[in-house]
């Protein structure tokens, strides 16, 4: 007589016996730092659409991380060129206004503690004299124009 082996039920074929396989999260699958999931529960419940497609969580997920590593990469040089090791608000602000094309996506955001871009108007400074801006001649040319015979 052949042994009749139970028919196993349950979560893919185990009931509670066998060992559990680690979770492995949506960030980890998508090579993000960034949180699918969160951003995923944030979209449901933003009640942005009805329905959310599976792959527009770890799409923006791939773009917020984008673009918060740019922002960071830029201000990091501008901490850098003023000598300092910590990233603060004005490196920030600093890194956004010079990129072109992040001063435009973020032109209506004040960043707190940020401050403006040094810009002096040309027509405040003050004027050079002309004696300043060209060089002396030597007083015989500067008397004597040349003669036509």
């Amino acid at each position: 007589m052949e042994a009749v082996g139970k028919v196993k039920k349950g979560a893919g074929g185990r009931r509670g016996g066998g060992p559990k396989k680690k979770s492995v999260s949506r960030s980890v699958k998508a090579g993000l730092q960034f949180p699918v999931g969160r951003i995923g529960r944030y979209l449901k419940k933003g009640r942005y659409s009805q329905r959310l497609g599976s792959g527009a969580p770890i799409y923006l997920a791939a773009v917020l991380e984008y673009l918060a590593a740019e922002v960071l990469e830029l201000a990091g040089n501008a901490a850098r060129d003023n000598k300092k090791t910590r990233i603060i608000p004005r490196h920030v602000l600093l890194a956004v206004r010079n990129d072109e094309e992040l001063g435009k996506l973020l032109s209506g955001v004040t960043i707190a503690h940020g401050g403006v871009l040094p810009n002096i108007n040309p027509i405040l400074l003050p004027k050079r004299s002309e004696k300043a801006t060209k060089e002396p001649k030597s007083p015989t040319k500067a008397t004597k124009s040349p003669k036509k015979a």
